[in-house]
């Protein structure tokens, strides 16, 4: 049994590069699939995301996985509860479904706190409830940022580098400690938003994040653990091709990297 990845796009293809680069978790065989056919998730309404996302969940499993992370921030905060509690003890009883904004909170001790997401994820306050979770006094902001996937995704650095300034004017007005980069397409600029902010606001990006989280999670659950194979495997699948993904893929996997087609 493998582990999945689900996102509408190269955030969550950059996570897995982070994850199959760390020593104790490059051992497992992993399955990727992006939904580039569909992307953005942050402008799609609730019901549209909570049925894609399920699409990608069911694929991935089909493909052999035991346990996937939906590493759209977007698929968390809107359709994960659901999976969890409705999709998963329907069809798939024995396999799990992990998300990434709960890991990410975590990290989150003290300070007052924003986090730059999509339309959709900050639109649900799932980051806001989780923060207030762990520290009901801390003072939370959620800042929609839409236009930085589709920039990303086409590889547009003169208007990415515009952006990451503007939204790090914003950022900075607000005088807060931390800044949780809540979408894993961002943690691809999390460099220029460092460089941008300077050093005084701690910067959560989930590229570092989840490969810590991931690994304890398989110390805590033995049992899971032992169903995973670790051949080093690694498949990709997308259901649109472009250039611009098979480039970035190539430059985080190599250039023997395979993109299969896929249809959910």
């Amino acid at each position: 049994m493998k582990i999945g990845v689900f996102d509408s796009g190269l955030g969550g293809l950059y996570l897995l590069s982070s994850m199959v680069m760390s020593k104790d978790l490059s051992k497992y065989d992993y399955v990727y699939l992006g939904d580039t056919k569909n992307l953005p998730y942050g402008e799609k309404n609730q019901r549209q995301i909570l049925e894609l996302t399920s699409k990608g969940v069911d694929f991935l499993f089909r493909q052999g996985c035991q346990l996937v992370i939906v590493a759209c921030n977007t698929s968390s905060a809107q359709a994960l509860r659901k999976i969890q509690q409705n999709f998963l003890p329907k069809y798939y009883q024995d396999r799990r479904v992990l998300g990434v904004i709960r890991p990410t909170v975590e990290l989150i001790k003290a300070g007052d706190t924003c986090v730059i997401a999509t339309n959709a994820t900050v639109k649900a306050k799932a980051y806001t409830r989780e923060l207030r979770k762990l520290n009901s006094a801390l003072k939370i902001s959620e800042i929609p940022a839409p236009e930085l996937v589709p920039l990303l995704e086409t590889n547009q650095l003169a208007k990415l580098e515009k952006a990451v300034r503007k939204y790090s004017a914003i950022i900075e007005n607000k005088k807060v400690k931390n800044l949780i980069l809540g979408c894993t397409h961002y943690a691809i600029i999390g460099d220029k938003f460092a460089q941008s902010l300077g050093k005084g606001i701690k910067l959560i990006s989930q590229d570092k994040v989840v490969p810590i989280k991931l690994l304890d999670y398989l110390n805590r659950h033995p049992k899971i653990d032992k169903k995973l194979t670790k051949k080093r495997q690694r498949k990709i699948y997308v259901t649109k091709l472009s250039l611009d993904f098979a480039k970035n893929a190539r430059t985080w996997f190599g250039q023997k990297v395979k993109l299969e087609l896929a249809k959910i």
